[in-house]
């Protein structure tokens, strides 16, 4: 069940056999100077940690929103949210899209605690390993071209990053085809540069074997950037490196949604790893479609958003689980004059839900609202690895 505390919110799952993991967004105060907005958020992410009783080696991963990076992100990295014990590290991703509380930056951060002991290593600044209960996980953050000092196309980035992901995986014996669950890719003005993205992944997914007669990655792709000035594309990944026969697949209901394929893009509406005593749901984001691929609801951003969710639930249960499984929202808005009347619609119809709403276009500039999240559901086949 989510639980607020303060400006805080969390939602835990524990399972039968593989420990607990626990979702936690926390928000700034709004009206205060960066540096204050930012011990408030180290200040409540502490006492929601206390409160769960998770210490600081649980971390797994946080993604921070930034509001104005270039400026903020040194502040950041110098701060708890990112600095990490040498026998510890953490995943963290920090994101240019603006928190539409009002405040300068917000957090998200998953925890895992219990269950079999968790190893670490990092591979590189961008990559870290964690194995658990004889499964290695990859966790890639804030892989960018790294602030050249002169404007690349954004179909060479995108090429880039995503060299650098299948470079990591294929040293660690696995490919982009089998073993990536899910990635986000944030863009610098997405209205201009979305296509020459999609047409390069397309183009690179093809070399790779990602193709409609195979599966393609669950993913979002959203207006976001990070501190680095020519740099128009970054990108996050989740990888399981050691998936058994059946664990992974995919979601979809075509009676709401049509293949991506269908209007020219490459993604999975949503994952499905399933374990002994759970099943994970990678919800990738997710807007105001309908079954021919069509934008409904034009001009009314809770009509959008009643479809997006509709739509989630839709390919959740396909997997068996529905949105009481949900573990926390990313809602992304084009228009943050919309914020107002999106977070009381759900707040009610979610009390307590850990959420972050960012300015973040959606790559059609009718839609008005993405929204994207992990669901967590019990699944009992104990001839699958636990987590």
């Amino acid at each position: 069940m989510p639980v607020t505390h303060g400006k805080a919110a969390h939602k835990s799952f524990v399972g039968a056999s593989g420990g607990g993991e626990h979702y936690i967004a926390v928000d700034a105060p709004a009206g205060l100077p960066f540096a204050q907005q930012l011990a408030a958020i180290e200040d409540r992410y502490a006492r929601a940690l206390a409160e769960l009783g998770l210490g600081t080696d649980t971390a797994v991963f946080r993604r921070i929103f930034l509001s104005d990076a270039a400026n903020q992100e040194p502040a950041v990295q110098a701060s708890m949210l990112a600095q990490e014990q040498e026998d510890c590290p953490i995943a963290v991703s920090i994101i240019q899209q603006p928190p539409l509380s009002g405040a300068k930056i917000a957090l998200l951060a998953y925890h895992v605690r219990g269950g079999t002991a968790v190893t670490r290593r990092r591979l590189t600044p961008k990559h870290l390993l964690i194995e658990k209960n004889g499964t290695r996980h990859l966790w890639t953050t804030q892989v960018c071209p790294g602030g050249n000092a002169a404007a690349v196309h954004a179909a060479r980035q995108t090429r880039d990053v995503f060299d650098d992901l299948v470079g990591i995986l294929e040293n660690q014996g696995a490919t982009l085809l089998d073993h990536c669950v899910r990635t986000w890719i944030y863009v610098k003005d997405v209205d201009v540069f979305y296509k020459d993205i999609v047409d390069s992944r397309t183009e690179l997914f093809l070399e790779r074997g990602l193709t409609p007669d195979t599966h393609f990655i669950s993913s979002t792709g959203i207006e976001g950037a990070c501190a680095h000035q020519f740099d128009l594309v970054v990108l996050d990944a989740y990888s399981i490196l050691d998936l058994a026969p059946g664990q992974m697949s995919f979601l979809y209901d075509f009676d709401h949604m049509c293949p991506t394929q269908d209007y020219n893009v490459t993604f999975e509406r949503g994952t499905r790893i399933a374990y002994a005593d759970r099943a994970h749901h990678f919800i990738s984001g997710t807007a105001s479609i309908d079954r021919s691929g069509a934008v409904l609801h034009s001009g009314d951003v809770i009509a959008q958003l009643e479809r997006a969710l509709e739509n989630v639930d839709a390919i959740l249960h396909s997997g068996g689980a529905s949105l009481d499984d949900m573990m926390y929202w990313i809602v992304y808005l084009r228009d943050p004059g919309d914020h107002g009347i999106v977070k009381n619609y759900l707040d009610t119809r979610f009390p307590g839900m850990p959420m972050a709403i960012v300015h973040g276009p959606v790559c059609r500039t009718d839609w008005l609202i993405e929204v994207e999240g992990i669901a967590i559901a019990k699944h009992g086949q104990p001839d699958l690895p636990g987590f």
